[in-house]
């Protein structure tokens, strides 16, 4: 896969006019930067699951929002849905190709965040003290 230099990126999203709807960042990101999406690619990553054992694996995602980020997953092809013809039914999801791509992906932003957790949590501390004394500081430099 080749990359284009950052300055190229740039100039074809503004030729683009930053259509969000044409822009690949904003699009492919709004999958994978959502609340569960990127938690599921992870749980996937050993291998396919059942629907049940994805609900135990992130216990604090509700069935209805297991099932309309699997079914986002799948319709952008990171996710396989494979049902067993067993009574009933049993229905388990893998990840694609693409989808081991894009974990392949997130690993540098993995390993990134587990590494800097405790100092991104610090400085909000810091951040929201100040703010308990200052809230005039809320305001942005553009904004006041």
């Amino acid at each position: 896969m080749t990359q284009l230099p950052r300055e190229d990126r740039l100039a074809r999203w503004l030729a683009m006019g930053l259509d969000a709807r044409l822009c690949p960042v904003r699009d492919v990101l709004d999958r994978v930067g959502d609340k569960w999406s990127s938690l599921l690619v992870i749980a996937l990553e050993a291998g396919p699951q059942r629907f049940s054992q994805l609900a135990r694996d992130i216990p604090d995602i509700s069935r209805r929002m297991l099932t309309e980020t699997l079914r986002g997953l799948e319709r952008d092809g990171l996710v396989e849905r494979t049902v067993y013809a067993t009574k009933p039914p049993s229905v388990s999801y893998a990840l694609t190709p693409l989808g081991r791509e894009l974990l392949a992906a997130m690993a540098g932003l993995l390993d990134w965040a587990g590494a800097r957790h405790d100092t991104i949590r610090a400085a909000r501390q810091r951040y929201d003290a100040v703010q308990q004394v200052e809230p005039a500081r809320l305001a942005y430099a553009g904004a006041a």
